[in-house]
């Protein structure tokens, strides 16, 4: 093997994502670093995402809060079997209406999804849904 295969091949190496999931301690650090030290609690948010996906590259999921709008500051999204759990952090304003939010992410892996309510009083609330995944995504 000449210089240049070994260089190409040891960058393209480098280049590819890692495969691992994210560690429990990973998921605890980007909790609380988009929490703080609030204690989530059952309840008040609703994460509506199918159990069984068939497949991973593109999965709808809906995050619903039973409060009044100006009384959610944040709602934050994390996929603990994904090489970056971080999935989507939204900010509320007082005025930003119903607190509802739908998209789409990509799950690696079976994994539970979390989502977490910020509200204004200062309390956290969550709500969590363990799913199978039968073809994975973020592993290209």
């Amino acid at each position: 093997m000449n210089r240049r295969c070994f260089l190409l091949t040891g960058g393209a190496l480098v280049a590819l994502p890692s495969l691992a999931e994210a560690t429990p301690d990973d998921v605890t650090r980007v909790l609380r670093a988009a929490i703080g030290n609030c204690v989530p609690q059952k309840g008040r948010v609703k994460l509506d995402i199918p159990v069984m996906v068939e497949n991973g590259n593109s999965v709808t999921l809906t995050v619903s809060i039973d409060a009044l709008p100006e009384d959610v500051t944040a709602i934050h999204i994390f996929a603990d079997g994904n090489p970056l759990p971080n999935v989507a952090h939204i900010r509320f304003g007082p005025s930003a209406g119903h607190p509802r939010l739908t998209t789409r992410m990509r799950l690696a892996t079976s994994q539970t999804v979390s989502a977490v309510a910020e509200m204004t009083d200062g309390t956290c609330w969550i709500d969590e849904v363990t799913l199978l995944v039968t073809l994975a995504a973020c592993i290209e």
